[in-house]
Parts: C-alpha cells; sequence; structure tokens
C-alpha cells in the first residue's frame, strides 16, 4: 500500500488570504465602526443644536412676557408689527453664520385675504370672538347667536349648540342642544353649562369637527402653504381653491381679557362712583378745574345733546335683571345723597350744589365728546362745552389720556371686547350695531404700509377707538338720523383697540443650517405680571416660516425691567 504525502507547494500563500481576509474584516469594523461614531457625534451636536433652538425660542417666549409686564414701556405700545423689537433678535454670537443664534417672534397678517404676509409681532386673543363672553353680554339670544353667524360654515344649530354648551343653564336655545341630547351619545356625556377652557372642548359640541375647528391649516402658521391649496394629492385634504381655510380656532378664543386699569396697574377714575364730591375732586386732581365741573354737571343733569340710547347701557356693569340694577341704582343713589346732606348745609364743588346727587349714568366715555350740559353755577344757569370736543385733529392727541384716566366702573379687568386693529372681517360682521361698511373699512384700513413697516403715527392714533371717528370710518350716516358719536356710543361695549391677552409663535434657529424650534404661548398680561396660560412645542409641525426672510436684528437690547 503506497501511503499519499502532502504536496508543500499546495499550500504557499494560504496564510496571505487568511490575513488579508483579517485586515478586510477589521477594516471594515473600523469603517463601521468609525461611520458609527461620526453619526452618533453628529446626532449629539444635533440634539445640542435642538436645544439651543428651543432655548432661544423660549427666550422669546419669555421677552414677549416680560414687556407685556411693563406695558407702559415704548415697545409695548406697538406689539401688532415690530421688526426691530421681535425679529432676529440675536441670542448667541458666534464665530460663524452656523453658530449664530437668533430667535423671531412671528404671526401671519389676519386680514390679508390671500394667507401670504407675514408680521413681526403678537397675535391679541382679542381680535377673535369669545364664546366665554357672549352669553353673559346683555343680548338676547338671537342677538348672541348672530355674533357667530358669519363665521365660514356656521349654521344656527351649531352656533346655539356653541352658546348652549357654556352657558350655565338647562333651557334649550331654539336650535341649541343640552344635556337632553348628549346623554343619547354613546358613550353619553352632559352639557358642560359652564366657560370652556380650551377651545378644544368645542370638539365636544354637537355638531362640531374637527375640519371646521382646524380648517385647512396643517402647520399652525395661517399661511396657505403648497400642501394646503392640492386637494388630495396630499395632507391635509383640501379644496385647492386658492384660499386657506383657518377653521374657526382663528376666528373663535374663550381666553381674550383687558385690563380694565391704566398703564401702571393703577385705578383708573370711575366716572359713575355714586359720591359726586370724591368724583369731583378726583377729576380736578387729574383732568383740571372744567374737566370735574363739565363731567360732575353731567353726572347730575345729563347733556342736552346726547341722545338717550338705551342699547349702549350693556356696557354698564349688571346683574342681568333690570328690576335688580334699578333697585341697586336707586339704594346706592339714595345713599349717596344722604352721606352729602347729613352734614349741615349744602356740599359745593366749582361752584356746583351736590347735594341732589348724581342722576345719571355713562355708558361710554364717547358721551363726554362734543358733549353740552346745563349747569347751575354759582346760582346762574350756564351752559358747558365739552372739554372734548368733536373735531379729528384734536381727538388723536385728547382721546388716549382721556381712555387711560377714566373708566365707567371700577372692574379690574373687561372680557370678549373685540380689538378692531386685529380682528377679520368675519369677527367684526358679528359686533352688535357694526355696519358691514364699517366693517370693510377697519379691514381695509391697514397699519403695515407698503414699506413693511409701520406708522409711528398710526400706531399712536391706533391706541384708542377713537380712531374710527379719527380716520373717518365712523362719521354721521347719510340720512342724519346717527351721529358718528351715537354710533360710537352703541359700538363701544363690544370693541376695543387692544387686549391684554397673547398668543405667540417664536422661532429658534441659526444663521445657517438647522434645526429650527417652534413654540406657542397664551400670555395673559391683564394682571401683572404676566402669566402663561399654555405653552406648547409645535416644532414637529414644522418652522412654518422660511427663517432666510427674516430681517437680521444683531442688537442684543434686553427686555424692560420692572419698575
Amino acid at each position: 500500500m503506497q501511503r499519499s504525502t502532502s504536496n508543500p507547494e499546495s499550500r504557499r500563500g494560504s496564510a496571505l488570504v487568511v490575513v488579508l481576509v483579517v485586515v478586510v474584516l477589521l477594516t471594515l469594523g473600523i469603517a463601521t465602526f468609525t461611520e458609527t461614531m461620526i453619526t452618533e457625534r453628529e446626532a449629539t451636536v444635533m440634539s445640542g443644536r435642538e436645544a439651543q433652538a428651543r432655548a432661544f425660542a423660549q427666550s422669546g417666549i419669555e421677552y414677549a412676557a416680560a414687556i407685556l409686564g411693563v406695558p407702559d414701556d415704548a415697545t409695548a405700545s406697538n406689539l401688532y408689527h415690530n421688526p426691530t423689537a421681535f425679529a432676529g433678535k440675536l441670542q448667541m454670537q458666534g464665530g460663524t453664520p452656523r453658530s449664530t443664534g437668533r430667535f423671531a417672534i412671528i404671526a401671519p397678517v389676519e386680514t390679508d385675504p390671500s394667507s401670504a404676509s407675514v408680521r413681526f409681532g403678537l397675535m391679541d386673543e382679542s381680535g377673535k370672538l369669545n364664546v366665554n363672553a357672549i352669553v353673559n353680554l346683555e343680548l338676547d339670544e338671537v342677538q348672541q347667536r348672530d355674533m357667530l353667524m358669519n363665521l365660514p360654515g356656521m349654521t344656527e344649530a351649531i352656533a346655539d349648540s356653541i352658546l348652549d354648551y357654556v352657558d350655565a343653564d338647562e333651557e334649550q336655545r331654539e336650535f341649541g342642544a343640552e344635556s337632553d341630547a348628549y346623554e343619547s351619545f354613546s358613550p353619553p356625556r352632559l352639557c358642560k353649562n359652564a366657560a370652556l377652557d380650551s377651545l378644544d372642548e368645542l370638539l365636544l359640541v354637537v355638531g362640531m369637527t374637527p375640519q371646521i375647528l382646524y380648517g385647512e391649516d396643517a402647520n399652525c402658521n395661517g399661511l396657505l402653504d403648497p400642501n394646503e391649496n392640492d386637494g388630495a394629492d396630499s395632507l391635509p385634504y383640501d379644496n385647492a381653491d386658492g384660499l386657506l381655510d383657518p377653521g374657526w380656532q382663528s376666528f373663535l378664543t374663550c381666553f381674550s381679557r383687558e385690563r380694565n386699569t391704566r398703564a401702571d396697574g393703577s385705578a383708573k377714575i370711575d366716572i359713575n362712583q355714586a359720591l359726586l364730591t370724591e368724583l369731583y375732586d378726583q377729576l380736578e386732581d387729574e383732568l383740571g378745574e372744567e374737566a370735574a365741573i363739565f363731567i360732575t354737571a353731567f353726572r347730575m343733569n345729563g347733556a342736552t345733546n346726547v341722545p338717550d340710547l338705551e342699547s349702549v347701557r350693556s356696557g354698564v356693569a349688571s346683574t342681568g335683571s333690570d328690576q335688580a340694577d334699578n333697585a341697586i341704582k336707586e339704594v346706592v343713589e339714595g345713599v349717596a345723597k344722604q352721606v352729602i346732606r347729613g352734614g349741615e348745609g349744602t356740599v359745593t364743588r366749582g361752584g356746583l350744589d351736590l347735594s341732589g346727587g348724581g342722576s345719571y349714568r355713562f355708558a361710554s366715555l364717547y358721551e363726554l365728546v362734543g358733549a353740552e350740559v346745563e349747569a347751575t353755577i354759582e346760582g346762574s344757569s350756564v351752559t358747558l362745552t365739552s372739554p372734548w370736543p368733536f373735531d379729528p385733529a384734536s381727538l388723536a392727541t385728547t382721546l388716549p389720556p382721556l381712555f387711560e384716566a377714566l373708566a365707567t366702573s371700577t372692574a379690574e379687568t373687561v372680557d370678549g371686547r373685540i380689538n378692531v386693529n386685529q380682528a377679520r372681517r368675519e369677527v367684526l360682521y358679528g359686533i352688535p350695531d357694526m355696519t358691514p361698511e364699517i366693517a370693510d373699512a377697519i379691514v381695509s384700513s391697514q397699519v403695515i404700509g407698503s414699506d413693511g413697516g409701520v406708522s409711528e403715527d398710526q400706531v399712536a392714533i391706533r391706541a384708542t377707538t377713537g380712531w374710527l371717528l379719527i380716520n373717518g370710518i365712523v362719521t354721521d350716516s347719510p340720512d342724519g338720523t346717527m351721529t358718528a358719536i351715537s354710533q360710537m356710543r352703541l359700538l363701544d361695549p363690544y370693541i376695543t383697540a387692544r387686549g391684554d391677552v397673547y398668543r405667540v409663535q417664536a422661532l429658534g434657529y441659526f444663521d445657517q443650517g438647522g434645526p429650527v424650534s417652534r413654540l406657542e404661548a397664551m400670555i395673559d398680561a391683564s394682571k401683572l405680571p404676566p402669566s402663561i396660560k399654555f405653552h406648547r412645542d409645535i416644532s414637529q409641525l414644522g418652522a412654518g416660516y422660511r427663517v432666510q426672510n427674516i430681517p437680521q436684528n444683531n442688537t442684543t437690547n434686553p427686555a424692560p425691567a420692572s419698575q
């Protein structure tokens, strides 16, 4: 038997193959490890940049709250569109654009029909209809329903159901629904019969759907984006009509409120207070003798040229019962007269005998404009003319201090009045006694000029609703049946020039490269210091705005400090 032997020549080079395989495997392992480490490093860097961007955006929220906390600061006078204060604020100065961080406070121009314009400022919730406040207005159920009927797609059934859901009773409105309707649902539930805590609660109302409430604005930026105008090609599904359906969330709120105090938080003078002696003394110290005599005499005798418009009395604080209101009024005036007459002789101020007390109550400060009052001063009958004549040129300077100093009640806050400077057309149409002509003229009177800036003169004029008179928006009716002042008295209980609860969208970003953080908050400055009602991160919806188009502001102006 022949024994086989291995050939050494056949195994030559096999070790090299093994070594090469090992080297390749090691190289692949090292490459994979290196790639993983690079990816991890990039993820760590991106995570850090995300945290930085979120911090920039949060700085924007806190910055806005700080400005609202000092309402007499110059910046607070223009919160609507102020690129200097709210666009591209430098937060981190880096050596390169990629390491330079900023924030911007941005909003859509609500009155732009094309939904294509942006501004740099805050969104006043008073530009919307407050569903909680509507049921507390001294309006009948039909008038309350009518305030909602101009919203796109609104029906009488949904309007009444919304109001039934928030009013305090179980009495069903004409087209509404109370608990008996909700108990038939699966699972059954009760009608809330209380104020909404969030607008999202409207989804619980009979007839409401997410599409109605939220519309086509999928990323909540208030702009018409390509995917919101392509039909069924991409979400959200829309009608591709070239117009943005913003949903009722853009017309309704449950947060709007305004301060009824001065800018520094101190109380205004209540011109309806019972004791005329105190009223006169306060007015004289604040506005001088002429104004004190005129307003006090007005309270005593009324005016000779101010018509009696009972509808404007909805602006006066009420118990909701005319009988109770009249009884309270008689008791208060009786007590005031007894106090005045309690001493010996008569009590006089400025030559006026105040012993008779006040017989007239103001429903609106506009009653003072252009009024004439007959009074007896030092025993002589005189006709007093208003220190605030109806002259648009002078009203621009006289109305702001008047509205800053005086009020018709002692309430610290007022809920639900509509800010005519920011309200959409559909909201304005719902205001009682608002004509379509006035509403259209308001919407057409843009505060942002063609150059993208805001006229400081217009900002000052629009500090009160008096700009509707000054700019000729509200005028005497063509048939002479309604004067401009009477029209303002009718509108005054329902309109304002500025609220004190704001929605803020803040972007945090870098000059180059991502990411972009977008935060939204609701800031309530109706009481100082301001409080944040809610806060949410909406970065998952995308940047919403093109940060590369935001102007850069390389000054690091701090928010004003409290005084």
